[in-house]
């Protein structure tokens, strides 16, 4: 079983699930900023080095982050909190190595966009874990490199809500105050943002996979964009999975 810590306040756990009644919470606030870099590939690609050798998960040293739009730039793109905003240590998916510069997937929109930080800065791990979902057949699966550990029925965004496809990953991982609520008995936050809601319930659209009260609206498209899972799979996946694991959305 992996330690990750689970935020149970119940003012941070609410202002979470508050925003997640969009599929929202708050971020760092760049809205306005320039159009930010994008990773110029398919999530079915993302996909592929991570079975081969797993994910690099970068976690933030210090309480605050630079964040360059080019590797070696002198002034900072961004400042980013660590925390962050649901009082999460700052994590972030690398996504290449440059000499002393990582390549780092941003929890910002558009989805997919992309910085530079300095190795220097964060603490690298990694895992071999790694989620996939399939919107079109509603099933999740885990795996750990090549092997499946476990899958399940999923329900996803409505046609007006939909949840987009990409390479994401976890934020933060919440734990409701009523495990019997509509967010189940966890939730996770996600790095990536609805592609049609831009604010809902205080918060920008961001993504989440989370459990349900309603085991019996798997397999159907009934949210604002965010996963919901069962409990006993949300369950397990906050037993089992790191804070930064990737999670790949099919097209």
């Amino acid at each position: 079983m992996r330690h990750v810590k689970i935020h149970t306040g119940a003012l941070l756990a609410a202002g979470l699930i508050a925003g997640l009644a969009g599929c929202g919470s708050s971020t760092d606030g760049t809205a306005g900023d320039d159009p930010p870099p994008k990773a110029d590939h398919s999530a079915a690609a993302a996909a592929e080095p991570q079975r081969q050798g797993g994910a690099e998960i970068a976690t933030v040293r210090g309480r605050r982050i630079a964040v360059h739009r080019h590797k070696g730039d002198g002034a900072a793109w961004k400042t980013l909190s660590s925390p962050n905003e649901m009082g999460a240590t700052r994590v972030f998916l690398v996504d290449a190595k440059d000499g002393d510069w990582l390549r780092v997937l941003l929890p910002i929109r558009p989805n997919g966009s992309t910085g530079w930080v300095k190795a220097s800065d964060v603490k690298l791990s990694s895992t071999t874990h790694r989620v996939e979902i399939d919107p079109k057949a509603f099933t999740f699966t885990v795996f750990d490199g090549d092997r499946v550990l476990r899958t399940g029925k999923v329900a996803t965004g409505e046609s007006g809500t939909p949840t987009p496809a990409g390479r994401f990953y976890f934020t933060e991982l919440v734990k409701p105050p009523n495990p019997g609520g509509d967010y189940g008995a966890y939730a996770f936050g996600l790095s990536g943002f609805s592609p049609t809601l831009t604010t809902f319930a205080g918060g920008p659209g961001q993504l989440a996979v989370h459990g349900t009260n309603k085991a019996s609206a798997l397999g159907g498209t009934v949210s604002h964009g965010c996963v919901r899972v069962g409990n006993d799979d949300i369950t397990w996946m906050a037993q089992n999975l790191a804070i930064g694991t990737p999670v790949v959305v099919k097209e």
